[in-house]
């Protein structure tokens, strides 16, 4: 009995540990995401300064929605444990 439930903590400990692991993936995918969002916001302003105006807001709500899936990550990696 004593090993069984050694094996069910393990079990848990491992399903814990697989969490933040997950959560590592998408914190990585949500820098890239931001990267990716204003590297593309420099080329556009480098390739026609006057629009600087009409991307800059598109760039920050790229930002948002991309760190948002980052939180997400985040918030499904402690309700799942």
């Amino acid at each position: 009995m004593i090993q069984a439930a050694e094996a069910l903590n393990g079990t848990i400990e491992l399903t814990g540990s697989l969490n933040m692991i997950g959560y590592g993936l998408s914190a990585i995918g949500g820098g890239i995401g931001v990267g990716l969002v204003f590297a593309a916001y420099v080329s556009g302003v480098a390739r026609q300064p006057e629009a600087q105006r009409v991307l800059q807001p598109i760039a920050f709500l790229g930002l948002a929605f991309t760190e948002a899936l980052a939180i997400l990550g985040l918030v499904f990696a402690f309700i799942i444990k």
